[in-house]
């Protein structure tokens, strides 16, 4: 099995990173190849809006990071993706790279009506955010990154396997609980 990460956060050491890395580890350990990318540290110019990638299958942008990682994404089997929460959402560099790709995640019928192109592979969400629990929740905070990715991963044919939400992220450092979802959330694709 092939797995890529795909790390949300810009934040080299954060928690975020923690968790994928022991998602990583676990799934190393059962011989998965793993491989990750950090989306902070990408080159990825901004969609334009222009919609010519709908009936081309390309980006008319020159070339940049966001073509690789759709190579990476078509080359894996499964996909994890991590993302702290910003505005009850995913971070703006996450969103732009998933707008770049678009074309090549999900195409279009004749009739406008979307064709998922990785039906049949696996993904999982990992969030959190500085808000604490249960409040992340009920203000849709780490709820509102699931919901995003949900519908990019949905539309692109992806299931959604599990996900784990973790609130309070500023004043709490991780857990062994924590740690423990993470190699447990690892096991959904062993």
């Amino acid at each position: 099995m092939k797995t890529l990460i795909i790390n949300g956060s810009p934040r080299h050491n954060g928690k975020i990173k923690r968790m994928l890395e022991e998602i990583s580890s676990e799934l190393d350990k059962s011989g998965h190849e793993v491989k990750t990318i950090e989306v902070s540290k990408l080159n990825v110019e901004p969609c334009k809006g222009c919609m010519a990638c709908r009936s081309t299958n390309y980006c008319v942008l020159p070339p940049d990071d966001a073509q690789s990682v759709l190579l990476m994404i078509d080359w894996c089997d499964s996909l994890i993706i991590g993302s702290p929460c910003y505005w009850g959402n995913i971070p703006g560099q996450l969103k732009s790279l998933f707008d770049r790709i678009v074309y090549g995640m999900m195409g279009e019928s004749p009739r406008n009506i979307p064709i998922p192109l990785h039906k049949g592979k696996k993904a999982a969400i990992v969030a959190t955010c500085t808000t604490q629990w249960p409040w992340n929740r009920l203000f849709h905070q780490s709820s509102g990154v699931v919901r995003s990715l949900n519908e990019i991963l949905k539309w692109s044919g992806f299931k959604v396997v599990a996900s784990i939400q973790r609130g309070d992220t500023k004043r709490c450092p991780l857990t062994d609980k924590d740690l423990r979802k993470a190699r447990r959330l690892a096991h959904k694709f062993i």
